[in-house]
Parts: C-alpha cells; sequence; structure tokens
C-alpha cells in the first residue's frame, strides 16, 4: 500500500477510536457507580440491543478473519468451525439463557452458589472464568497484531507489539471508566459496521461470479491447487486417526463450549427479565446465523480471487484472508479503490478485535473482583470496593493477555479459539449443568467439577503440538509434546463431569433439598430473580 492509502485506513481506525472513546467518557459521566451499573449496566438493554451486542461479542476475530482464513485455505474443514459455532447456539438457547437470567446476577459463580458452600465455588469458578477470558483474549490480540502488520507493510515484531499493546490500553481505558453500558453500545456498533460490511463484500463477491454459486465454488477448487479435494472433507482432519480425532475434539468444544464463555453468559444479566434474555438469544442466532452464511462466501471468495498462495504468503494462518479479498475486489492493491475498501475492511475488523476485547476484559475482571475478592473480604465492603477491583483486575488481566498474544503472534485466530471454547467446555458446562438440573449436587461435586475439567485441558495443551514439538508451535525449539491431539476437548470435558459427579458421591454433605427446589422454581419461573 502506499502511504497516501495507509493514512487514509489509519484515520478510519482513528476515527472508530474516537467514537468508541466518546461512548466511554458519554457513559462514565451518566453512571452511577453501582456494581449493578458496572456490571450489567443497571439492566436497560432491550432484547434487540441486547441480541446486537451479544452478536458482537461473539462474531469476534476468529469469525471475521480466522475463519475466512482456514476456509481459502482449506475449504470445506474450514466449515467446520462455523457450524460448531453456530450449532452452540440451540444449547445456548435452550438450556441456558433464560434459567441462567433467572438464577445468576452477575456471573457465572452466582448460578453455582446459589445452592452450594458460596466460597469454595466462587473461587472456582472465578478461577476457570478468568482463565477462559484469558485464552481467548489472546486469540483477538492475535488478529490485530496480523491486522495491522499488514496495514503498515509491516509484519515484524515491532509493529506487533506495539499492536498488541494498543489494543490493551484501549480494553483497559474501555472497561475501566465505561463499565457494561460503555461496553455495550460499543459492541452494538461494531456488530453493524461488522454485518453491513460483510454483506457488502458478499454482494462484490457474487456479482463477480454473476450470482453463480457454483462457478464459485469451482474457481476456488481450481485456484487452491488441490482441485475436488478442496471440497471434500479431510484436507485439514483427514490426514491420519489423529487428525480425525482432533476433529471430533474440536467439534465437542466448539458446540459445548459457548455455553460456558463468560462473557457471553454475563450478556443475558444485561436485560431486565428472562423473557428478554431468551429474545436476545433469539435476536443474536438470527445475526449470527446470517453472518456465518456470508463469511463462507468470503472464504471461498478469497481463494478463487486471492489464491491461497498470497493468503499463505501475507499470514501462514490465514488470517488476512479478507482484508486481501477487499483490496482485490475494490481494484487492487495500487488503486484507489482497492485501498478504500482494504481500508474499510480493516478498519472494520479492528473494531471487531477492540469490542469483544472490552466484553472479555469486563466479564473476566467481573469475576476477580465479584467472585474472588468479594469472597475473601467481609459482605460490608463488597459494595465499596468491588467496582475499584474491578478495574485494577482489568488492567492486569490486559497485561497477561499482551504478553500471551506476543507468543502466539504466528497462529490462526480460530484455532486459538478453539482452546478457549475446549477449557470452557470442560471446567464451566460441567458445573452449570449439574447446578441447574442434578438435585443431589453438592459443593464438594462443584469445586472438583471445575478443577476437573479445567486442570486436565490446559495440561494437555502444554503437553500437546501447540506449545511445542512442532514447528507452528509456540516453542518450536523445545519438545515436550506428549498428548498427540491439539484440541483437548475430547478427554477434559468428559473428565469434568466425571470429576463433578465423583466429587458429588464421595462427598458426606447432605444436599440441601430446600435450596434446590428454590433454584428450580427461580430458574424455571423468574420467581425471586434479580
Amino acid at each position: 500500500m502506499t502511504s497516501e492509502h495507509q493514512t487514509l485506513a489509519l484515520i478510519l481506525f482513528s476515527l472508530f477510536i474516537a467514537v468508541t472513546l466518546g461512548i466511554t467518557t458519554w457513559v462514565s459521566r451518566r453512571r452511577h457507580g453501582s456494581t449493578e451499573e458496572f456490571y450489567a449496566g443497571g439492566r436497560l438493554f432491550s432484547p434487540m440491543e441486547n441480541g446486537f451486542a451479544i452478536a458482537g461479542d461473539y462474531m469476534s476475530a476468529a469469525s471475521f478473519l480466522g475463519v475466512s482464513g482456514l476456509i481459502s485455505l482449506f475449504g470445506y474443514d474450514g466449515l467446520l468451525y462455523l457450524i460448531g459455532f453456530l450449532v452452540a447456539w440451540l444449547m445456548v438457547l435452550f438450556l441456558v439463557a433464560e434459567l441462567v437470567r433467572n438464577c445468576g446476577r452477575f456471573t457465572l459463580a452466582d448460578v453455582v452458589a446459589a445452592r452450594m458452600s458460596e466460597r469454595p465455588v466462587r473461587i472456582a469458578a472465578g478461577s476457570s472464568s478468568v482463565v477462559v477470558s484469558v485464552l481467548y483474549l489472546v486469540a483477538q490480540m492475535v488478529g490485530a497484531g496480523s491486522l495491522v502488520g499488514l496495514l503498515l507493510s509491516d509484519t515484524g515484531p515491532a509493529a506487533r507489539t506495539l499492536t498488541v499493546v494498543g489494543v490493551g490500553a484501549l480494553m483497559v481505558v474501555y472497561v475501566a471508566f465505561g463499565g457494561m453500558r460503555a461496553t455495550t453500545w460499543i459492541q452494538i456498533v461494531k456488530a453493524v459496521l461488522l454485518i453491513g460490511g460483510a454483506i457488502a463484500l458478499t454482494v462484490l463477491v457474487l456479482v463477480r461470479f454473476h450470482g453463480n454459486l457454483d462457478q464459485l465454488l469451482a474457481s476456488a477448487a481450481q485456484r487452491s491447487g488441490y482441485g475436488a479435494r478442496f471440497l471434500s472433507p479431510g484436507l485439514k482432519y483427514g490426514g491420519g486417526w489423529t487428525s480425525r480425532v482432533d476433529f471430533m475434539s474440536l467439534g465437542l468444544a466448539l458446540v459445548l463450549g459457548t455455553a460456558g464463555l463468560p462473557h457471553i453468559l454475563s450478556r443475558f444479566y444485561t436485560v431486565p427479565t428472562a423473557r428478554a434474555a431468551r429474545r436476545s438469544a433469539v435476536w443474536a442466532i438470527g445475526l449470527i446465523g446470517g453472518f456465518y452464511l456470508m463469511t463462507i462466501v468470503l472464504g471461498l471468495g478469497a481463494a478463487a480471487l486471492v489464491g491461497p498462495d498470497a493468503v499463505r504468503a501475507s499470514s501462514a494462518s490465514g488470517n488476512t484472508a479478507v482484508p486481501l479479498l477487499a483490496g482485490f475486489l475494490g481494484g487492487g492493491a495500487d488503486s484507489t479503490g482497492g485501498a478504500v475498501l482494504f481500508a474499510l475492511v480493516a478498519a472494520i475488523a479492528f473494531a471487531t478485535i477492540l469490542a469483544v476485547v472490552a466484553g472479555i476484559t469486563l466479564a473476566s475482571s467481573a469475576s476477580v473482583a465479584h467472585d474472588l475478592y468479594a469472597s475473601l473480604r467481609r459482605r460490608r465492603a463488597r459494595q465499596r470496593s468491588e467496582v475499584a477491583v474491578a478495574r485494577v483486575a482489568a488492567v492486569g488481566i490486559g497485561a497477561v493477555a499482551i504478553a500471551l498474544g506476543l507468543l502466539a503472534q504466528d497462529m490462526n485466530v480460530a484455532f486459538l479459539v478453539g482452546l478457549a471454547f475446549a477449557v470452557a467446555a470442560s471446567a464451566n458446562l460441567p458445573v452449570l449443568l449439574y447446578s441447574l438440573f442434578w438435585r443431589g449436587f453438592t459443593t464438594r461435586g462443584a469445586v472438583w467439577s471445575v478443577y476437573g475439567g479445567l486442570v486436565p485441558a490446559l495440561l494437555l495443551v502444554v503437553l500437546s503440538p501447540v506449545v511445542s514439538g512442532s514447528p507452528g508451535s509456540l516453542f518450536p525449539g523445545l519438545d515436550f509434546q506428549y498428548f498427540p491431539l491439539q484440541n483437548p476437548g475430547i478427554v477434559s470435558i468428559p473428565l469434568g463431569f466425571l470429576a463433578g459427579w465423583l466429587g458429588t458421591v464421595t462427598s458426606a454433605e447432605e444436599p440441601d433439598e430446600r435450596k434446590y427446589a428454590q433454584t428450580e422454581v427461580r430458574s424455571l419461573t423468574g420467581a425471586g430473580a434479580v
């Protein structure tokens, strides 16, 4: 890109940042400083507004950059991420949204602690939520580094480092000063921009092929270098039994992980009623489903028009496929039209990253303050100090995410999100479902369920090809790879459920039938909900 075109893109970046900082400043002057305002935005959002915000949270850099890149490189196998992401929302709609809104207040731990010994359960669930959030943040940081490096024609370590640090600083500002209300409006603005940009690119791709999807598929397959194999299963996950089991593990993690993501669960507390939470999920499914259908067209369009070789040359993991496609559709990298369209798409993708990291950081800082810190303090001190602790926690979580993001710079964004989904499905989902539906569940079962999924998931990732033993690892020069799969879900998710059952049946604690009855009535009817 020429310096003039780079300047245009930077102006668009700066415009979005200025708008979002303006929203944050406006909200910070209007807030009342209460925990409900900071964590849940005063529960004042409508189902449509919250549905757009949920979609904004969920349509992350993994969807827009990572999955499109995988489709452009691996064809059919790249679609598997989209199927998992979308099917997961059926579980959220039918099993989680309404029940969580009725039983909880701000975090996942609120739901579990309603019928258990509060302190050990909050510490376990809060710790798990922070770990999942940090893993998800790392993926967004990697996407930011790839995007801005491409924009500035500098993919070196210095450019990526500055980008990751800048994104981390902005997300801390959004959370610390704006809380949930500012974060929600940023998500809504981002969702509108992202869906609008996807529609525009999809239309341009289809116009290029005269609306003929068969021609698009044939061109993508021909340009890929794999021929018909590009449109068949097995290009990425068909190399042997390890690849196939890895695919099964990934699918399990994607389908089950959404219901355990802290920043998604916290969204259901921003509406006034459980009915509104359910309607929010319906809005989100419609928006996300439409977006993913367009993502398929964009990935195939990048394969057919840009070519996998050009995508790999820009980013080995495919994270820059959509921006490159935008430049091509506008007339090429050296044309004004190409530069304008590239800059618009890059700005939208950057907005996506900023909005998602703000939502995740808020959810994780809420877990630190509301679950971990508040469990160690006297109840009288909570209202006075929780919000302040959450703001400090946002800084610490941002620093950790920045450090890990710099380590994982060369990994695909969607793949990194898959790891976060696996940990969420292993540690958070079992304890959530047991708490809602098992009458005999105990405190020991809750704690064992969280740690029994969290610890194996993290340990298996450390011992997997993700960290060492292969050229694409975090530490390619080391080799302590003992677990062959890249995604641990197929092992760690059953372990989380098994640990919860084992902890319950070996516990001397008698289940509190009265509390379970109260929780059941509250979850199904909303009686007594906050």
